[in-house]
C-alpha cells in the first residue's frame, strides 16, 4: 500500500486524511458518549483517533485475504474509458450493470472503440437509461454548475428529522468491559456495497445485534460481503412475497438502516415515515449515492462514480489522465458519520424520545472534502459534533492493524475497526458467514 498509504497517513491533494480521522473521531466519541450514559459514568471515555489504523481501515477491502486469496475490488470492465471528447467511468462489478453496459455499447472486445466515438455525456446518459452505471469527467467547476450540485449545496451534512412523539427511549444500563455503547440494540441491515455496510459493521462491533436483510435474487459479491460481514448476520427475504416476515422484524427493531436509492424501497412501505407510523420511536439512517433530493437522487451510484462526477477524479488526476481518491473515503467516511448518527439519536432519544430519520450522501460528502474540511484540523464535522480526545501513534505498518480468525468461509485476515475508545471493544464479537445463510429472525 505504499502508493496509497505512507507512514500510516492517506496520501492525497485533497484533505482526505483529515476526512478520515474526522468520521471515524466522530464515531468513536458518539459511541463514548453513549458507552459513558449507559454505564452511569460521570466522564465520557476517552477517544483515540490512530492514523495507521484509520488508513488501514478506509483500504480495508485490499487488505482482506481469504484462505490466502486476495480480494476482487473492481471488475475488468469498472474502469475509466477515453470518449471523443473526454472521460467515463464505469462500475460494472455486479453481473446486471456489467449486462446493461454491454447493451448499449456493445461486445466486451470492442469497448474502447464504441467509447472512443461517442461523447462522455451521451454515453452517461444512455447507459443510465438502460440502467447501467457510467459517469462523465466533470470538472469541479462544471460539478457546481450542475442542478445536483446546486441541491446539495443547500443542505447540510447530515440531515435529521425527528418522525413521531413516541416516549424517551428506556436504555438497559451496561456494565464491565468491553464497555459496548450498542448493546442490545437490533439494527435491520438493508445496505449494500461498502458505506452502508460499514456503518452496520460499526454498530455491531459496538454490541448490536446486526440482521442483514437482502432480495435472495441478487446476491451480493462474496468478496465484499466478507469484509464488510463482521459482526453481522445474513439473511434473505423476498418483501414483495414475505411482507409478514418483515413486519415481525420491524416490530422488534430499533434501527433500519437503508442504502438502496431514494424511493426505491417505498413501495415496500419502507420510507422513513411509514416505517415511523407502524414501528413508532424506530431510528431510520438512510444512505444514497447524489442525495434525496434533484435530478439525479434516484440514479444509482458508487464512490467511484461519485469521484468522476464531482470534479474528484479530475483534482485527484487531471482532466487528460484523471484520478482517484487513495481509498474509497466517500464510502468508509460517509458510514462511519452514518454510525456515529445513530448512535447520536439512540442517545438523545433517551432524553427526549420520538423516532428520528437521519441521512446523508457520498456526493454530499464530497462537497465536504473539496469545499469544507479545514485542512490539518480535526474539530467538529459538521454538525456531528466534537470529535474529543485524538492521538496519534508511530506507525508501524498496516500490520499492527490486521487480525486473523477461522470463519464459515475460511480463514481470514481483515482490518480491525479504528473505531477506539477507553474500554471499548477491539474486535467483533464473530466473523462473517457465508451471504443469505442465517435465519430472518432476532437472536
Amino acid at each position: 500500500m505504499t502508493d496509497v498509504v505512507r507512514e500510516g497517513v492517506l496520501q492525497a491533494r485533497l484533505p482526505v486524511r483529515e476526512l478520515a480521522r474526522a468520521c471515524v473521531g466522530a464515531c468513536a466519541r458518539a459511541a463514548a458518549e453513549l458507552g459513558a450514559l449507559r454505564a452511569g459514568r460521570d466522564e465520557v471515555p476517552d477517544v483515540r483517533v490512530d492514523d495507521g489504523a484509520v488508513a488501514t481501515a478506509f483500504t480495508s477491502e485490499r487488505h482482506l485475504l481469504i484462505n490466502g486469496r486476495a480480494p476482487v475490488n473492481f471488475a475488468p470492465l469498472s474502469r475509466f474509458w477515453r470518449t471523443a471528447d473526454g472521460w467515463v467511468r464505469t462500475h460494472a462489478n455486479y453481473p446486471h450493470h456489467r449486462e446493461r453496459l454491454l447493451k448499449v455499447m456493445g461486445p466486451a472486445d470492442s469497448l474502447e472503440t464504441a467509447f472512443a466515438e461517442r461523447s462522455a455525456l451521451e454515453v452517461e446518459e444512455a447507459v443510465y437509461a438502460a440502467g447501467g452505471l457510467a459517469v462523465a469527467l466533470r470538472t469541479p467547476e462544471e460539478w457546481a454548475a450542475h442542478e445536483q450540485a446546486a441541491e446539495l449545496a443547500k443542505r447540510p451534512l447530515v440531515e435529521r428529522e425527528r418522525l413521531d412523539s413516541a416516549p424517551a427511549r428506556v436504555l438497559a444500563p451496561i456494565d464491565g468491559t468491553p464497555l459496548l455503547p450498542a448493546a442490545g440494540l437490533r439494527v435491520l441491515d438493508l445496505t449494500r456495497v461498502i458505506a452502508g455496510p460499514v456503518a452496520t459493521r460499526t454498530l455491531a462491533l459496538l454490541g448490536a445485534d446486526v440482521l442483514r436483510i437482502d432480495p435472495p435474487h441478487v446476491p451480493e459479491l462474496p468478496d465484499q460481503h466478507a469484509d464488510t460481514g463482521f459482526g453481522k448476520r445474513s439473511a434473505t427475504l423476498d418483501l414483495a412475497t414475505d411482507r409478514g416476515t418483515f413486519e415481525e422484524l420491524l416490530a422488534r427493531a430499533d434501527v433500519v438502516v437503508t442504502g438502496y436509492r431514494p424511493g426505491a424501497l417505498d413501495r415496500f412501505g419502507l420510507s422513513a415515515q411509514a416505517l415511523a407510523e407502524r414501528r413508532p420511536g424506530v431510528v431510520v439512517a438512510q444512505l444514497s449515492a447524489w442525495g434525496a433530493y434533484g435530478p439525479w437522487s434516484e440514479r444509482r451510484g458508487f464512490d467511484s462514480l461519485v469521484q468522476v462526477a464531482t470534479g474528484i477524479a479530475a483534482v485527484e488526476g487531471s482532466v487528460e489522465q484523471p484520478g482517484a481518491l487513495p481509498a474509497q473515503a466517500l464510502d468508509h467516511g460517509t458510514g462511519y458519520l452514518l454510525a456515529a448518527e445513530v448512535l447520536r439519536a439512540v442517545r438523545e432519544q433517551s432524553y427526549d424520545g420520538g423516532g428520528r430519520s437521519v441521512r446523508l450522501a457520498l456526493a454530499r460528502t464530497a462537497r465536504w472534502l473539496m469545499e469544507e474540511i479545514p485542512v490539518g484540523e480535526v474539530g467538529e464535522v459538521g454538525e456531528v459534533g466534537e470529535v474529543g480526545a485524538v492521538g496519534e501513534s508511530a506507525y508501524a505498518g498496516p500490520e499492527a492493524w490486521l487480525a486473523e480468525t477461522d470463519s464459515g468461509i475460511g480463514r481470514l485476515r481483515y482490518a480491525r475497526s479504528p473505531v477506539s475508545f477507553v474500554d471499548g471493544p477491539v474486535d467483533w464479537a464473530r466473523p462473517p458467514g457465508p451471504w443469505g445463510v442465517d435465519s430472518a429472525r432476532w437472536e
